[in-house]
Formats: structure tokens, sequence, C-alpha cells
């Protein structure tokens, strides 16, 4: 057992939590203010493409990071005119981002990046290298989870804590949680309400789309079609399992994280003895979603008006 969990699992989870981290927290930053943003799939899926696009063009990934941040931020503001404007059923609205976004995806992929590889040239993308730890290197815990890791990882570490001192101690994190529980009397006390949310929703695009690039730009180096991989759902069951709050939700995306990583361990290595079959292994972060879901039914206290 001690070969299995090892610091290279450790930091193997936190590599493939990353993402879910930055989704989840996108996910808080929309449904704190009352707005359900079930499209995080889409907005993840969508800023891996165009992270890929970005850096094929120009070579940079810092190009390719900016280019999925606009297209997160144009989708969440198509999520926000519809719902705050043209009053669309929030999740109705977020099943239009993740069909839309699946469909021009793979359109794209197709018309863009597939003849690239049919004429021999390569899909293959300059990725963000390992962050510099200093003096963190004398630390061994610290230095066995984030060596080798990206700048963005170490983004999405440090994002929950600065998320939960913003909520808690400046305006619009006061006025985000009053909007989210209670948008009528938040209205009346001099509140404006629809900016509160539009600023909540943008900022769910622009954290899904950076998990998106990560998966192109510190992960894979290459775009593939689908290749978000339900990571948005799976960060909405981390948003709900830590209660609507920027730590929890990190910590159970985390707590993903490692069950994904075990799940890659595990393929051809025996469990106590036991040969678990590879289809069992790649359903085990799924699984693990819906045991979490069910066991919170009926526990779940999201913010009041969410969805109103």
């Amino acid at each position: 057992m001690g070969e299995l969990f090892d610091a290279q699992l450790f930091s193997t989870a936190v590599r493939q939590a990353t993402p879910l981290i930055l989704a989840a927290l996108g996910g808080l930053m929309s449904e704190r203010t009352g707005v359900i943003n079930i499209g995080l799939e889409g907005k993840i899926l969508m800023g891996a493409f165009a992270a890929a696009l970005g850096t094929l063009l120009t070579g940079s990934p810092l190009v390719g990071l900016a280019c999925a941040i606009l297209v997160g931020l144009t989708l969440a503001l198509l999520h926000a005119v519809a719902t705050q404007e043209l009053h669309t059923d929030h999740i109705v609205s977020g099943v239009a981002i993740n069909l839309l976004a699946l469909g021009l995806s793979t359109y794209l992929f197709r018309q863009v990046i597939v003849p690239r590889e049919e004429a021999g040239q390569t899909s293959m993308v300059a990725m963000f290298g390992a962050v510099r730890l200093g003096g963190l290197e004398n630390l061994p815990i610290l230095n066995a989870l984030l060596k080798d890791q990206s700048g963005l990882t170490v983004f999405a570490l440090v994002l929950p804590f600065a998320l939960w001192l913003m909520l808690r101690h400046t305006r619009w994190g006061l006025r985000g949680h009053a909007v989210g529980n209670d948008a009528l009397k938040a209205r009346t006390m001099g509140v404006p309400v629809k900016r509160v949310r539009y600023l909540g929703v943008l900022a769910s695009g622009v954290f899904a789309s950076i998990a998106g690039a990560f998966l192109v730009l510190a992960s894979t180096g290459q775009f593939r079609e689908n290749m978000s991989a339900g990571r948005g759902f799976i960060a909405l069951a981390a948003l709900i399992f830590g209660r609507w709050h920027p730590l929890g939700a990190a910590a159970a995306a985390l707590g993903f994280g490692f069950f994904e990583a075990l799940q890659m361990r595990l393929q051809g290595q025996p469990l106590f003895g036991v040969q678990l079959p590879t289809d069992l292994l790649l359903m085990l972060p799924y699984l693990l979603t819906i045991v979490a879901m069910m066991g919170l039914l009926g526990k779940m206290k999201p913010p009041s008006d969410l969805g109103n």
C-alpha cells in the first residue's frame, strides 16, 4: 500500500483537481449571486479549443490563455443575457450553452485542426512550464505536491482563499450574498441586482475557461473532441458537496481529483490482490459524483434565491 499512496499519487491528484477547482469556483461565483450555471462543461470545452487554436496560431500559451478567457466571457455573457434580460430558464440556458459548445468545438476541430494533422503538421502546442518554487522547495510537503506543476495549478490552489476573503470582506462579496439569498430585498436596499449577477456570471466564464485552457496548456498539449469529459458536471457536484463555499468546493474538487489519480494508478496494478477491470476504474470518479450527490439529497442548502 505504501507504493500505492506515495507523493507522486498526491501530486497527480492536485494536477487532476486543478480544472475541477477552477470550474467549481466559477460555478460558485455565478450561483452565489442567484444564477444557476450548468453550462460549465461547455465553457471548459470551448476554453480548451480556444487555448489550443490561439497557441497554434501564435506559438504563445499566454495568447492561448487570453483566447480561452475571451471565449469564456462570450459564453458567460450569452448566459447572463438569456437569464437576466430574456428571463430564460437558467437550466435551459445552461444546457443550450453545453450543446452549442459541443457542436461548435467539434465542427471547428474538424475544420481547422484535423486538416493540419492530415497535412502532416503537428497539433501539439507550446505549454506552460513548471513553476519555480523558490524557498518553498525546502518545505517537503509543498515541494512534493507542487514540484513540476504549472502556474495555473498554483493559481487554482490560491484562488479559493482569495475568493473566501473577497466574499466575506468586500462590498461586492456581501452584495453577492444578499442578491443570491433575496434579490427583491437587496433591490429595495439599493443593490444593483442585475449588475451583481452579470459580474458573477462573467467571473464564472473566466474561471471555467481557464480550466479548459489548463487541459491543453498544462496537461495534454493538444485539443481533442469532447476533452472536457464531464469535468463541468463533476465541478458542479464539488460545488454542491462543498455547500457553495469556496474552501469547501475546492476541498471536494481535490477529493474528486484524488480518485481520478487513484484510478489512473490502479490501471494494471492489483488492489489487495484483485485486478479491477479498467472500465470500472474509469467510472470511479463519476460513480463517486453520483454517490456524493445521493448522500446530500435533502441536505443541500443553496442560496435561497438561486434560479429566480
